[in-house]
């Protein structure tokens, strides 16, 4: 996770899931968190992935920037939960000297296995607190790619999401209005997508199954914005 600061202006909030789907995935009963950042299993084909970027912007630090991106490879499982939160405040600034404070959250999920049940939470909060003319955006981009048997992402993809990441990480040094950030964010979660549903379409398939009758890569994204 790393930090940047950059002026700013108005509330925002932003939430966006895509899911990259091969084999079948349904929601259930949520999971125990783990700590902001980790991966954990419990050894039985359950797996936890806890992510999140916090920004908090006040009198004394009139500009916050903070990011996370994050890839969970997780292999086979039948059971797994991710939360996956961006969370920007400004606070106590004056019309005079308005805050910035922007949170950017990236979270990669792979995993693989039949009918495997999933709890996905995705959440962004952008919250003004007594901050005349400040500016607040929380942007959540969460990606779950499921297969029917497990593959890791190649080393090209790996280094394409590197590259993503690190243009996330150039968004806390600029200047640009919160609607640039923002379409400058969705345009990198759309590339994001496009490296992980190429990734899935290279995925085994197993012995005898025929590749016409093997489900293809779907995507599905779900985005809200709040001014």
């Amino acid at each position: 996770m790393t930090r940047r600061t950059g002026p700013g202006r108005k509330a925002v909030r932003l939430s966006l899931l895509a899911t990259v789907g091969l084999g079948a995935i349904a929601t259930a009963a949520s999971a125990q968190a783990a700590a902001p950042g980790t991966f954990s299993s419990n050894g039985h084909g359950v797996a936890i992935a806890d992510d999140a970027a916090l920004a908090y912007a006040n009198p004394v630090q009139r500009t916050a920037f903070d990011d996370s991106f994050t890839v969970h490879q997780y292999g086979t499982v039948f059971a797994a939960a991710a939360h996956n939160d961006a969370h920007a405040t400004s606070s106590a600034c004056t019309a005079a000297s308005p805050c910035r404070s922007v949170a950017l959250s990236f979270q990669i999920i792979t995993m693989a296995g039949e009918n495997i049940h999933l709890n996905a939470q995705n959440l962004s909060r952008a919250t003004n607190n007594h901050c005349t003319d400040c500016q607040t955006f929380a942007g959540a981009y969460q990606f779950v790619v499921s297969t029917a048997n497990p593959f890791t992402l190649s080393p090209s993809a790996q280094r394409q999401l590197a590259e993503i990441h690190r243009k996330l990480d150039a968004l806390g040094r600029s200047s640009a209005s919160i609607a640039s950030i923002q379409a400058q964010a969705d345009a990198l979660a759309a590339q994001v997508t496009s490296i992980l549903k190429a990734g899935a379409a290279t995925a085994p398939k197993g012995p005898g199954v025929d590749a016409l009758a093997a489900m293809a890569p779907t995507v599905t994204m779900h985005r809200m914005l709040t001014h």
